[in-house]
């Protein structure tokens, strides 16, 4: 198929075809022509067949736009991108906003430009976002001036990487006086930018986002998919479990930065010709609060989101809610019968990941079973196999394997070799198929933390811990925790002379909010007078999670 990339990165950096998966299009839908644009599948399809009138999103601020509205932002974003900003199709975009709709205009932008999407999560510093531009050699940026300070603090850090050398702003009037005066303002620049723009012919296998993961080492991997795995997912889990219909209201917790928020929150709903809702915080309370307000129909969230909606029936009984998605993190049982009990309504749970891009394994509401993530979405196929590859029977715990029309693909990454094995793609996820083939999740087997959805690598925490000046060694574990899933535990060794207590318990915690992302901090800290250590001087976290184990036991 002819790409339509001048800037050949993305292509030139895909694994080698043997280190990829085996993709599978089995179902008559997953048929994709040779050339293909997702934005003009998802957005300008529903323009073009009389649809344009149709709300497409909304948010609390009174935003409210039609599809005919998010094409004409779309298109003059992409004039800006091409003209103003010299964007080439191949090139990369980071986009660097919380949820709303500019920040869905500008993914889109990107796509009829031909770029490649790197929608990032607002919690991000400076710090994590310098490494993302240089993994992705990232050359331009739509950010949210809000966020101002940390994208250009991560600009301002050495690399042997290209800077970012084109940046524009939107929603400048939000920022800070002091800083988005002098910003370059998006909103400006489309004022003088036309509302129609010919999408780009990409080819159905260009490139079209990267999406980071956070890798156990601590270094993010940037998984890269196409135009056609985008419209994959649209195709697979909504069309088949979520079963949603055009006058669905969708909403949800997810950041649009995680595949999970793109796909629950953009992908499916404009797919079908619904409308959605972006909340820049969603909280328990807040989530619940807006599906009352917007009339919201279809929501996505973390178990640990649906624990506290449960807790709050007032809220719960103004709300139109029909559907319920879980992913993120494991499902407790409990959790199923909480929320059933309090709203009537079954959950439907599913397992992701950023290197398949959305949803594999899930159950709808009839076939859902307590404790069972559920069965291989129709278009995949999943196995548990033993660590030589070899599929083991029902009830063996071991790997899960997955395989469909979606797939890894790391960017340049050894890891490859470990995430993708004889044609399966590995998890990391060690799991359990009954008689039935329903799979129940079991653990993780690497040194992931899911903390209420969110992946935390445990080397990072520690290196954040490692700059404060009261800590002489700490190892970082995941812990079980009833509300969260997990919570990141730190076991710290302090400098000689300092004292061991609340006060500093508190400062560390602090301490890291600054440092890295805020979820990524340790809520549980616990003083140790030396770590565990192998006689090659390895830190055994194993002998950590044991000490947990014993004392919980």
């Amino acid at each position: 198929m002819p790409s339509a990339h001048t800037d050949t990165f993305a292509r030139d950096n895909l694994p080698p075809l043997e280190q990829q998966p085996e993709y599978l299009f089995e179902l008559p839908e997953l048929q994709f022509p040779a050339q293909l644009n997702c934005a003009t599948e998802l957005l300008d399809r529903h323009v073009a067949q009389g649809r344009g009138d149709r709300l497409c999103l909304r948010a609390p601020d009174g935003t409210r736009w039609s599809y005919a509205d998010l094409q004409a932002h779309a298109n003059r974003i992409a004039n800006v991108l091409v003209q103003d900003m010299g964007l080439q199709p191949g090139n990369r975009v980071l986009l660097f906003a919380p949820n709303t709709p500019w920040m869905v205009a500008c993914w889109f932008a990107v796509m009829k430009a031909g770029g490649i999407a790197v929608a990032v999560m607002p919690l991000l510093r400076a710090k994590e976002l310098r490494t993302i531009i240089d993994i992705g050699q990232i050359s331009h940026a739509l950010c949210d001036a809000r966020l101002a300070g940390e994208l250009e603090g991560a600009r301002a850090m050495p690399s042997s990487a290209p800077q970012l050398a084109q940046v524009c702003y939107f929603n400048t009037a939000l920022a800070a006086p002091s800083s988005g005066a002098e910003l370059p303002c998006l909103h400006r620049a489309m004022q003088q930018a036309a509302p129609d723009f010919s999408n780009v012919d990409t080819a159905s296998d260009d490139v079209c986002l990267l999406g980071f993961t956070s890798g156990t080492t601590g270094v993010p991997k940037a998984t890269m998919h196409y135009h056609r795995d985008v419209m994959a997912i649209c195709k697979c889990w909504p069309r088949h479990v979520l079963r949603a219909d055009a006058d669905d209201v969708f909403i949800g917790s997810p950041p649009l930065g995680f595949t999970f928020g793109l796909g629950g929150l953009v992908l499916f709903p404009m797919d079908i010709g619904a409308s959605s809702v972006l909340l820049e915080k969603a909280g328990p309370q807040q989530l619940l609060e807006a599906c009352a307000q917007f009339g919201a129909t279809v929501v996505f969230t973390a178990p640990t989101a649906y624990r506290h909606m449960a807790a709050m029936p007032e809220l719960l009984a103004q709300a139109r809610l029909r559907k319920c998605v879980s992913a993120g993190e494991a499902l407790p049982a409990s959790t199923r019968a909480l929320w059933k009990q309090a709203s009537g309504i079954e959950l439907i749970d599913g397992i992701g990941a950023t290197e398949l891009l959305h949803i594999f394994i899930s159950a709808d509401e009839a076939s859902a079973r307590p404790g069972a993530t559920g069965k291989p979405v129709p278009g995949y196929r999943a196995r548990v196999q033993d660590d030589d590859g070899n599929e083991l029977p029902p009830g063996t715990v071991g790997k899960l394997a997955v395989k469909g029309p979606t797939g890894c693909r790391y960017l340049r990454d050894e890891r490859q070799k470990t995430y993708v094995q004889d044609g399966w793609n590995l998890t990391g996820d060690a799991y359990l198929m009954d008689e039935d083939g329903y799979f129940f999740y079991q653990a993780r087997t690497d040194d992931m933390i899911i903390s209420a959805g969110y992946n935390i690598a445990a080397p990072e925490v520690e290196e954040a811990l490692m700059q404060h000046p009261a800590v002489a060694e700490c190892a970082v574990i995941g812990t079980p925790d009833e509300e969260r899933g997990q919570i990141v535990k730190a076991f710290v060794v302090v400098k000689e002379g300092v004292a061991a207590d609340a006060e500093l318990v508190a400062a560390l915690q602090e301490f890291v909010k600054q440092t890295v992302a805020p979820y990524k901090y340790p809520r549980a800290v616990e003083f140790i007078a030396a770590l565990p250590r192998t006689t090659t001087g390895k830190l055994q976290r194993s002998a950590l999670k044991r000490r947990m184990g014993e004392q919980h036991g």
